[in-house]
């Protein structure tokens, strides 16, 4: 696939991106894929290609830009190690609502204005933290967000003011929501809350856990899961081809 490396002019600074488009002659929906707490590294980019291959300009951003030149992480050994772990909560702890909306509107005039991409409204996808970006993107930056997915996603349900769930009746995206079996960062109670919230308020969507653990999706954590990650590309492709074409 196709791949550039660029920078996405913000409030903050400049946030090193990479962009993956489809062989052949666009344009293309644009859609951001936000990592999880690992940021941004070689598995996504190449979960970038294969997006970039089913039709879409994919952005990959590096949510951590702010840190300067970070050392990436071991995902296999990241939560075992407390130096590590400190770290990397450290940087996620910076990566907060009001930052990812910030960052999110750069990111989409960045795509309106690339050739490769058609259209000025997206897809969102994310995974663990991403997941939870994906969500709170959707409903601060509603008018830039056609459909918004989050795999093994926490924090979807809190009781901070920023939940993504308190900001359904803002969401004009359909959603959808995979979830991991057993993850203490979304239970079947918020799963429960949280259909409850974007029924209330309109919003399309589908909520289902996988029988799977929280990280399934992404080949180099320690739970990746061959056939949940083979169902979450089935279900990307079916939900963006049915909402961003």
């Amino acid at each position: 696939m196709p791949r550039i490396t660029d920078t996405v002019p913000t409030a903050d600074g400049a946030c090193p991106v990479s962009l993956h488009t489809p062989d052949g002659e666009g344009p293309w929906p644009g859609v951001v894929m936000y990592p999880d707490a690992g940021g941004a590294r070689p598995t996504f980019r190449a979960m970038a290609d294969k997006l970039a291959a089913l039709g879409y300009a994919v952005l990959v951003p590096d949510v951590y830009y702010r840190a300067g030149e970070w050392e990436p992480f071991s995902m296999a050994t990241v939560f075992e190690d407390a130096s590590e772990r400190n770290r990397l909560f450290a940087l996620m702890a910076k990566v907060t609502p009001d930052v990812m909306a910030a960052d999110a509107a750069a990111f989409f005039d960045y795509l309106a204005g690339r050739p490769e991409v058609t259209g000025e409204s997206f897809g969102t996808t994310g995974y663990c933290m991403g997941g939870r970006t994906s969500l709170v993107v959707a409903g601060r930056v509603p008018e830039r967000v056609r459909a918004a997915m989050s795999f093994h996603g926490g924090g979807l349900v809190t009781d901070d003011a920023d939940s993504p769930h308190l900001r359904a009746d803002a969401i004009s995206a359909a959603v959808y929501v995979g979830a991991a079996r057993n993850d203490r960062s979304f239970t079947d109670a918020d799963a429960e809350a949280l259909q409850k919230a974007l029924t209330a308020a309109g919003v399309e969507h589908t909520v289902e856990f996988y029988d799977a653990f929280h990280g399934f999706a992404v080949p180099d954590n320690g739970p990746y899961d061959e056939p949940a990650a083979r169902r979450h590309w089935q279900t990307t492709e079916a939900f963006f081809g049915a909402h961003l074409r």
